[in-house]
């Protein structure tokens, strides 16, 4: 076998390979996400990060909506202010009244819609939008929270995908908040009971005081995070060079023993 065929070869190779590392690696951490900052107790409160990566090199991210399931209706989501963006928050009339805490709720958040005024979330940039999410259901295991991607260039991401048990992940899946048993006193973050009755009607106490006390601490979280997203990032990096240092060797190991054996 000739050099110029085994180089070709080994080209050829270190060509897939490293087709194969960029696709893993942008499945691994290019997907919109949803987190808690510390505890998501069924029947609780909690403050959860929605967490947006750009995807585009030529565009930059200017709009996110996030859906809400109303099977399982929030009575109160409340944003936390992001500098740049514009939060909205949609309600929706519901086919049968919540009752909690003795009080019967017909309307419940169906979508936030943040949108930027400037920017936006730029190539290779990811940003974090903070919710205080409260009551949580008892009766379910995680909310799907399909949401939608806007870029720059009006091209649009549907985050939708439901991930089946068995099956491979979807391409565009759509967030999941997984719930932990119910704590002891069904208030998880430490939200008082009087919580979702205040937010459903608009009035600031209760629920925005202990939302407060949620809120204190995101900044803090979102920086530990962002450190520990950058973190991961750079490992990620660090490894597809490996790999690729690694194919590269065994290309030129291969080429050098020909040459002598000729």
């Amino acid at each position: 076998m000739s050099v110029s065929r085994i180089s070709t070869r080994a080209v050829l190779a270190g060509g897939v390979a490293l087709s194969s590392v960029v696709l893993l690696s942008g499945t691994a951490f290019a997907h919109v996400g949803v987190q808690p900052q510390g505890e998501a107790a069924k029947g609780g409160y909690a403050t959860v990060n929605v967490k947006v990566p750009n995807e585009r090199d030529n565009a930059s991210t200017v709009k996110l909506e996030v859906n809400f399931p109303l099977d399982h209706p929030l009575a109160s989501v409340m944003p936390q202010p992001v500098p740049g963006w514009k939060a909205e928050v949609t309600k929706s009339k519901l086919d049968k009244p919540l009752e909690l805490h003795g009080k019967k709720i017909n309307e419940a958040v169906s979508k936030v819609t943040w949108t930027a005024d400037g920017s936006g979330i730029g190539p290779g940039e990811f940003q974090q939008f903070p919710l205080s999410l409260g009551q949580l259901p008892e009766d379910a295991d995680q909310l799907v929270l399909k949401s939608i991607q806007t870029y720059s260039n009006k091209e649009v991401v549907r985050w939708i995908e439901e991930r089946k048990e068995g099956a491979e992940e979807p391409q565009n899946p759509a967030p999941v908040l997984k719930l932990s048993a119910a704590s002891d006193d069904h208030h998880g973050g430490g939200a008082t009971p009087s919580a979702t009755a205040s937010a459903s009607a608009g009035e600031e106490n209760g629920h925005d005081d202990k939302a407060g006390d949620h809120d204190k601490d995101t900044v803090a979280s979102s920086s530990s995070s962002s450190s520990s997203s950058s973190s991961d990032t750079t490992a990620r990096i660090l490894g597809i060079i490996g790999i690729l240092v690694g194919v590269a060797g065994v290309a030129f190991g291969v080429l050098a023993g020909r040459r002598r054996s000729a």
